[in-house]
């Protein structure tokens, strides 16, 4: 079978080695998305009567046929072939020959491989924003059951003020719910169709853009074709930006429950069967999903910046760098999209040990209790600041409980609005179902009514 650019001379196959690296190992999870790509840019040729009716429904039958293949496990894609896009467009050839050599009409490879990475993008986009949203979700509930638990706060690792349990998750909740907000307007950003921008200037056939763009689930055409060549990357690195915010959060959340879970402080413990073990020291339970937590945020942060720098100089139109922005996007958002189910799964199982965060509640914890307290009965903040300072043992008596219901400002432990804030998460979760679903919808339309051939 041929590479869709060959005409006549074979190529070197050291060149060839170099040129695909390990697209075709990388293309198995975009196969799908190009068929579901091909089978909109069909359509659009024969409703610009390039393609009848018939060879329409013949394409569409061989396009479904390749995606019953992927689902079994049974499409592969070799060196030979390059990436998956040759590999479909050679299927589509052995099953209805002549007319599988059609699909190609007014496509270039590179909107092609724009379309299927774009759709490939929105759809990890919207999982994305949905199982970030269900980790805030898991957080606030995690929260509100834990709300009133006295924690100790710290500054610089040191005791620092009076907190709670519920003060601490939710904290982790809302910086989420944000993340969340951010992800679902990149997917707005991803949300236009490259295809018919061809290889960056568009083609001499009168394609209709906007139809092939509706078939797709697209909100919009990406409308000046170069600019939707040179998007390419760079739409990448901002929905893996997204994705490192994301994993920032979760790097800290992990920091945080392994500092808590040591055996010297107690706060906080995970279930054995969330913890490995030592190859040489029996006594060990090792945290190992959680220190891969820290690692997997430096991961998706690195793809982001790999695929900026290898976009930063290049011209305007295609150039084969764009080739290796593929596999960093594609480690960087699967990294992190494991990464928040794991966690997920971590904050349901996190054990609370309340006496563990009672003996924390030195006298210290509440010397600016004091100052405030010493206050109301006269004097300035300095000086009575300075005579708690110097001697701490004098601060008196307070109950842990009573203070963290005391403090009633906005966003403090006895007011953390988690009721509001669950509405918030609950609206935002529905709108990236919403998204999927939409997905989903494209996906039933153009494959799944689609009778394959045998």
């Amino acid at each position: 079978m041929s590479k869709l650019w060959q005409k006549q001379d074979t190529l070197d196959s050291m060149m060839q080695h170099y040129t695909v690296g390990n697209d075709y190992l990388l293309d198995q999870q975009l196969v799908i998305a190009d068929v579901i790509g091909s089978v909109a840019h069909a359509k659009t040729l024969h409703k610009a009567h390039i393609l009848s009716l018939e060879e329409l429904k013949e394409l569409e039958k061989a396009l479904a046929h390749v995606v019953s293949l992927v689902e079994k496990d049974s499409f592969p894609i070799t060196e030979e072939d390059e990436d998956c896009h040759t590999a479909i467009e050679n299927s589509l050839v052995q099953h209805v020959g002549d007319v599988g050599k059609k699909i190609h009409t007014g496509r270039s490879r590179n909107d092609q491989v724009q379309t299927a990475l774009r759709l490939w993008m929105r759809e990890s986009c919207a999982l994305m924003a949905k199982e970030t949203a269900l980790l805030a979700q898991k957080l606030f509930t995690f929260a509100s059951k834990w709300e009133m638990t006295p924690m100790p706060g710290r500054t610089h690792m040191q005791l620092a003020m009076p907190s709670s349990v519920g003060l601490w998750a939710s904290s982790f909740a809302e910086e989420l719910l944000d993340e969340t907000r951010h992800l679902l307007h990149v997917y707005t950003l991803l949300d236009q169709s490259p295809l018919g921008s061809a290889a960056s200037y568009g083609t001499p056939l009168n394609l209709n853009r906007s139809y092939a763009a509706q078939l797709l689930g697209f909100s919009k055409v990406q409308n000046n074709v170069l600019y939707a060549n040179n998007s390419r990357g760079k739409f990448e690195a901002i929905f893996l930006d997204a994705c490192d915010y994301v994993t920032l959060t979760l790097s800290k959340l992990a920091q945080d429950v392994m500092l808590f879970s040591l055996d010297e402080i107690g706060y906080f413990s995970l279930p054995p069967f969330l913890c490995t073990g030592s190859s040489i020291m029996p006594q060990k339970r090792n945290p190992d999903g959680l220190e891969l937590a820290r690692s997997r945020s430096a991961v998706v942060s690195s793809c982001s910046q790999r695929i900026k720098a290898i976009i930063r100089s290049l011209p305007s139109g295609y150039n084969r760098d764009f080739q290796d922005t593929k596999e960093p996007l594609l480690v960087g958002v699967n990294a992190a999209l494991l990464t928040v189910k794991i966690m997920g799964n971590m904050v349901e199982q996190l054990e609370v040990h309340t006496d563990k965060l009672l003996q924390g509640f030195r006298k210290e914890i509440y010397a600016t209790d004091e100052v405030i307290k010493r206050l109301q009965e006269g004097g300035n903040f300095r000086d009575i600041y300075k005579e708690v300072g110097l001697d701490l043992e004098s601060v008196g008596r307070y109950e842990p409980y009573v203070v963290v219901k005391s403090r009633l400002s906005e966003g403090t432990s006895g007011n953390l609005n988690l009721e509001g804030k669950m509405k918030e998460i609950s609206t935002l979760l529905n709108q990236s179902e919403n998204h999927i679903r939409v997905l989903e919808g494209v996906y039933n339309t153009l494959i799944k009514g689609v009778t394959t051939v045998v």
